[in-house]
């Protein structure tokens, strides 16, 4: 059984609950009402849906969250939902769960990054072992996006020039040559180079490169030849 603290368990206050969110869409009432009892039980928070409408017009709350989701509902197919929501919600894993299936049906879903396609009646351990593997491939991702939002927030506090000369050091070439394709003295070079790892909260070096791939900088061609 998947452990997971929670403040909901300390309180009435579910506004404050920080477990996992595990989201079920399953038309089948008794079906949602089992995975909820499981899954709260398990120490994750629970929100369920009858249709793919009422789940598409919700927002999930911030942090790691799995979708299980039923690939029959009477509105929307499961595997249109997991195409339409892929750009969206990139961060949440989905589990898909049917009364009946068939091979197609499965490499379609599987090949789209669902974590486990599973029949029914489910196993509990199955689903569990799925749904903890689900979180935290979402739990990587949230980070990954809070991580690489940092260091956006941190590349929008260059100034133009600074982001220049970040695009050249980064691309290889020393101050002498950044100061050749911007038309500045290697000294100003060394100086928006120092306010860069700054600004950019870099330790070192190799510390930035990694910064400008998470960022995907398109490099500037350069000017004309460059001295060595």
């Amino acid at each position: 059984m998947l452990n997971y603290s929670s403040t909901y368990r300390n309180g009435p206050t579910v506004m404050h609950d920080t477990r996992p969110t595990v989201i079920v869409v399953d038309d089948d009432v008794s079906t949602r009402e089992g995975l909820e009892a499981l899954l709260d039980a398990a120490g994750m928070a629970v929100r369920s849906f009858g249709s793919a409408s009422a789940f598409l017009s919700w927002a999930p709350p911030p942090g790691p969250a799995c979708l299980i989701l039923d690939v029959s509902l009477p509105d929307l197919n499961g595997l249109d939902i997991q195409e339409r929501i892929a750009g969206e919600r990139p961060e949440m894993p989905i589990i898909f769960i049917t009364g009946y299936g068939d091979i197609p049906m499965t490499v379609r879903a599987m090949k789209a990054g669902a974590v486990e396609f599973l029949t029914k009646p489910l196993s509990e351990d199955v689903l569990l072992a799925a749904v903890e593997r689900a979180l935290e491939a979402s739990r990587i991702a949230v980070e990954h996006k809070a991580d690489l939002g940092g260091i956006q927030q941190c590349y929008a506090s260059l100034s133009p020039r600074e982001r220049q000369v970040l695009a050249l050091v980064v691309s290889g070439l020393l101050n002498k040559q950044v100061g050749w394709e911007l038309g500045i003295s290697e000294i100003t070079v060394k100086a928006h180079r120092g306010r860069v790892m700054e600004k950019m909260s870099a330790a070192s070096f190799a510390d930035l490169v990694k910064m400008s791939e998470r960022l995907e900088l398109e490099m500037p061609p350069p000017r004309t030849s460059v001295p060595n």
